[in-house]
């Protein structure tokens, strides 16, 4: 892997991470399924005025718009969504632990519900994200967690788990940046229609708020994006998700610095194995495409997340 590749790596993890933080300060002055909707229109619609720009067409193929409707759905509007109703009352360094284990309940799931062969090695890092998950679970419980907000990120997580494992190869094909915007306006469009049977315009505007909506719709949600296609067509989706390890680390440090979030010697103990654990199951999918290279087979590539 060259120093392009590790940059550009670092930099989607940065960006992807920091997204938590930004979403707790939008939802501390908006309400959070109006304001993520909003998000996504704009987002959206600049992806796709970008993607005509550049000569990708909106005529799908079956499998591309089964993607793009089950990713639109998912991942848009019920994962990030649950997300910010979460985040009213649960802490952006727990809503991004909760999401870092994605790539840890694919491989469960896999291995568990679908046959996938598991190494030696992926076991061991499924245990030990497991184990990191219960060890943050247990102290964060006994200080007083929101369990509402907890099993809002969780059902997120699944959610996304499931379409994950439920698309995985149908956006092959081109037209990646347009499959991109149109996720985005699908969940727009989904996120609208409860928001508006569900929540009242009450903003407390503030530089903050401004400052985050607009780095959240355009860092996390369009460059990061951006860069992830930028790295899988560099060094592949599965050398690429190798560095999803390092956004238990980013996630939680970025909300200590930013917002004060406490950050206890258990916190930094359970971080630390669970991205041990990420890193685990990802080289050992990584080796194991490796091995299917000689007989033609291998895993198909993943989704951004």
């Amino acid at each position: 892997m060259d120093i392009k590749s590790m940059l550009g790596g670092l930099a989607f993890a940065l960006m992807w991470s920091s997204a938590f933080t930004s979403a707790r300060m939008i939802v501390a002055d908006a309400p959070p399924l109006t304001a993520l909707a909003l998000r996504f229109l704009i987002s959206g619609v600049i992806a796709v005025a970008i993607a005509r720009a550049l000569g990708q067409s909106w005529r799908l193929s079956r499998g591309q718009w089964r993607a793009t409707v089950i990713f639109g759905i998912c991942q848009n509007a019920l994962y990030l969504g649950l997300n910010f109703v979460a985040m009213q009352t649960l802490e952006a360094s727990m809503a991004a632990i909760i999401a870092s284990t994605m790539p840890l309940l694919v491989a469960l799931a896999g291995w568990a519900i679908f046959g996938e062969r598991l190494s030696l090695l992926g076991f061991l890092g499924l245990l030990a994200g497991i184990g990191g998950v219960v060890l943050i679970m247990g102290a964060r419980l006994s200080a007083g967690v929101d369990i509402f907000g907890l099993v809002l990120a969780g059902i997120g997580a699944l959610a996304l788990t499931l379409a994950t494992l439920a698309v995985r190869g149908a956006s092959s094909g081109g037209n990646v940046l347009m499959i991109v915007g149109l996720q985005m306006l699908i969940g727009s469009a989904s996120l609208s229609l409860v928001a508006l049977g569900s929540e009242s315009w009450v903003v407390h505007w503030s530089p903050r708020l401004i400052a985050a909506f607009f780095y959240t719709t355009l860092v996390p949600g369009l460059l990061a994006t951006w860069v992830w296609f930028w790295l899988v067509n560099r060094i592949g989706a599965l050398r690429a998700a190798t560095f999803h390890f390092l956004n238990p680390f980013f996630g939680v440090a970025i909300a200590a610095m930013l917002l004060g979030e406490r950050l206890g010697l258990l916190d930094v103990i359970g971080v630390a194995v669970i991205a041990a654990g990420i890193l685990a199951v990802q080289l050992s999918r990584t080796q194991g495409s490796r091995g299917a290279a000689g007989t033609g087979a291998g895993p198909e590539g993943d989704q951004p997340i």
